[in-house]
């Protein structure tokens, strides 16, 4: 037959507490670590575009220095279909650099855990009675009385 909470004794209420505790602190890290990988997986994304936007670039590069070379040999139009090309790469670098900054602006931070953590301190803390305020404006007495 179970006890009502007037019949219980301190002992099975303490261990009732500690096992509330328990669980509760293992959700939270639990939480912790389904946002955590959440945010990891979108730095992920967004290193991976910023690192395709840099190869891009570096294609522009290459590309940019045959156009230019080839303008200043030829004087003819070969050196336009290769402006075309890097400037092509160039758009490509400058859309996956745009995208991965849209990525990186969505980042959560963790805020439920953090909101959920500050709970339990308050829970676990009530009242703390605020300690007295130290003034600057006065010395500190020493044990001889000066």
């Amino acid at each position: 037959m179970p006890q009502t909470p007037e019949e219980e004794s301190l002992g099975s209420l303490v261990a009732q507490a500690s096992q509330h505790i328990s669980t509760l602190v293992r959700s939270e890290i639990e939480l912790a670590k389904a946002e955590f990988k959440f945010d990891a997986k979108r730095v992920g994304t967004a290193g991976g575009l910023f690192a395709a936007a840099a190869f891009m670039a570096h294609l522009c590069l290459i590309l940019a220095s045959f156009t230019i070379g080839f303008l200043l040999a030829e004087w003819m139009r070969v050196w336009l279909a290769f402006l075309i090309v890097t400037v092509f790469y160039l758009l490509v670098a400058g859309l996956l650099v745009f995208i991965g900054m849209r990525r990186l602006k969505g980042l959560a931070g963790m805020k439920r855990t953090a909101r959920s953590i500050k709970g339990l301190k308050e829970i676990a803390r009530p009242e703390e009675p605020a300690l007295p305020e130290v003034r600057p404006d006065r010395e500190p007495v020493t044990r001889d009385g000066s």
